[in-house]
């Protein structure tokens, strides 16, 4: 079959992803939908992004948010309709923003009708859509695997006297594929969202799709010590090496039927969310060969590290692995501690020069950045009472992990409204989650208010960004170690963009090498003026800049 052509806005393009749920409701019932994000499309427009990622919208009955679907082909009320998810593309279009939406493959709700038939017996047309197993001779699981969201990756059921798996919830039952039918039916739902008009996918759990068919137990890893952004200190999933429940190498036939259908159609592309135990090794392998995923991204940036080695090391690895592989590269999402707490936790008078260097560094690396909704304020991470726990990992892990709710609180638009402007509807209901009072003097109508907000810096270093074609597809070479400073390289047909951050609390002098001597410090990109004397560059304290000839 010819190939759609594919216009690459992706490569290198800003993605701006959407949680529904807390971005804006129109209705005034508390809960976001898909008519606040429409009217809400020019915020992000003016912005500088290229496309929007929306999180789930599915029909669901929100075990999960939205990450259990029962229905892969409708909307959930909550929601909206489709037809008010075709007013959202249109609108989107008509600005010229791409729409990605997001695709829960690897399991479904247990109240989808493929998982009601087939726990309804062991010979009904769809008893192995599933990944069903007896128990042990002694009734145990299995195996050792275990579920990210805490115990047995197993769970009991009555009707089939048999184990079912799920990588997360109970009520999220992992599909088995295995099976080509079940292959054939989620490759449809796919289809049926592009037919709509959609650009394209994020993949959550990508590497989740198949599973070891011989059910071998993961070996043993130990309790982690150390720092480890994948890890989870207080949650058992990660003392195992998880070689046999994630990762499977059938995983790639899969992926290459999911880029040919794709393929079918113009300008998309689809990036997935890796979570494995060597994600910049698996975003290697799933973006290599231009046949499987467009871009993928791993936890990296995603933890709290951010010194000048811990940037450099990664950066490093990537480029010497993946040399090939288009990375998407986000400083947050809805899945992580804000990235104003995670990296100002440690340094809280720093936050401001902070989140601009780590702007910087996102949207200069190589590969496609992602923001998430509200980073581009600079929100820190809101503190949830237990009362007001929604997310069910957090109630779980209560108290030495509070859950993802901290990240998913009502995006602040008005400062003076008692919901911070999240409904447009007068005396609209309590929000799902409480409002932060430390949002209120973030809120996007004081930024827009204040030149010198860090919403105004986002908007000038993205329009400044599309200027230089060696930040949007260039090379990257990693420049020699620094203890503070991280330096690289960017070029693309004849241009050359030196890229050096600080990471640190003391100002310093960097001695540019040789062959970038004659480079001086860029202007418009936002970021304090830098100045070079004999071939030194200073930086004052969490200070960036960017040279050229």
């Amino acid at each position: 079959m010819t190939k759609a052509s594919n216009d690459n806005w992706w490569r290198g393009g800003v993605i701006y992803q959407i949680y529904p749920r807390s971005f804006a409701d129109s209705n005034g019932d508390g809960i976001g939908d898909l008519n606040g994000i429409t009217a809400k499309l020019d915020y992000v427009a003016e912005l500088g992004a290229d496309g929007i990622w929306l999180s789930p919208f599915f029909k669901s009955p929100m075990k999960d948010f939205g990450y259990d679907v029962s229905d892969y082909c409708d909307v959930d009320p909550m929601f909206g309709t489709i037809a008010d998810f075709k007013q959202l593309v249109d609108r989107a279009h008509a600005l010229g923003l791409k729409v990605m939406i997001d695709q829960v493959l690897s399991h479904s709700s247990d109240q989808h009708p493929w998982f009601v038939e087939s726990r309804s017996s062991l010979t009904n047309p769809k008893a192995d859509w599933y990944v069903w197993a007896d128990a042990k001779s002694d009734g145990t699981p299995p195996n050792n695997w275990l579920s990210i969201f805490g115990g047995s990756a197993w769970q009991w059921d009555t009707r089939r006297c048999q184990y079912y798996m799920h990588n997360f919830l109970t009520s999220q039952p992992d599909l088995n594929f295995h099976n080509p039918e079940v292959q054939d039916a989620l490759l449809a739902t796919v289809k049926f969202w592009l037919d709509l008009g959609v650009d394209g996918y994020r993949l959550d759990t990508a590497n989740f799709y198949f599973h070891d068919a011989q059910l071998r137990d993961n070996p043993p890893r130990g309790r982690p010590d150390g720092e480890d952004p994948a890890v989870n200190a207080v949650n058992p999933y990660g003392w195992q090496w998880h070689q046999h429940d994630k990762s499977q190498p059938e995983n790639l036939a899969f992926l290459r039927r999911l880029r040919a259908l794709l393929d079918e159609y113009p300008n998309t592309t689809m990036v997935g969310e890796i979570g494995d135990d060597d994600g910049l090794a698996r975003v290697a392998e799933y973006t290599s060969g231009g046949d499987k995923l467009h871009m993928a991204y791993c936890f990296d940036l995603l933890g709290t590290a951010h010194s000048a080695a811990h940037f450099r090391g990664f950066v490093k690895r990537f480029e010497e692995v993946a040399p090939g592989g288009w990375p998407c590269w986000a400083l947050s999402n809805h899945d992580v501690v804000r990235v104003a707490t995670r990296w100002g936790s440690t340094a809280p008078t720093a936050v401001p020069a902070l989140l601009r260097l780590g702007a910087a560094l996102q949207m200069s690396l190589r590969g496609s950045p992602c923001i998430y909704q509200g980073d581009e304020l600079g929100l820190p991470e809101a503190d949830i009472a237990f009362e007001d726990l929604q997310d069910p990992y957090g109630i779980t892990m209560w108290p030495e992990f509070k859950g993802r709710d901290g990240c998913r609180t009502p995006m602040p638009w008005v400062s003076q409204s008692a919901d911070l402007g999240f409904s447009s509807v007068p005396a609209a209901a309590k929000p799902w989650l409480p409002v932060a009072a430390t949002h209120v003097p973030l809120a996007a109508d004081v930024q827009e208010r204040d030149s010198a907000s860090l919403l105004h810096f986002y908007r000038q270093l993205l329009r400044w960004r599309k200027t230089r074609p060696s930040l949007l597809s260039g090379s990257l070479q990693v420049l020699e170690a620094h203890p503070q400073v991280l330096a690289y390289v960017r070029q693309f047909e004849g241009e050359t963009t030196l890229c050096v951050f600080n990471f640190s609390d003391a100002a310093v002098s960097w001695a540019i090498p040789a062959d970038w001597a004659h480079l001086q410090p860029l202007q418009g990109s936002g970021l304090p003026q830098a100045s070079v004397q004999n071939g030194t560059l200073a930086l004052a304290a969490w200070g960036g800049a960017f040279l050229a000839a």
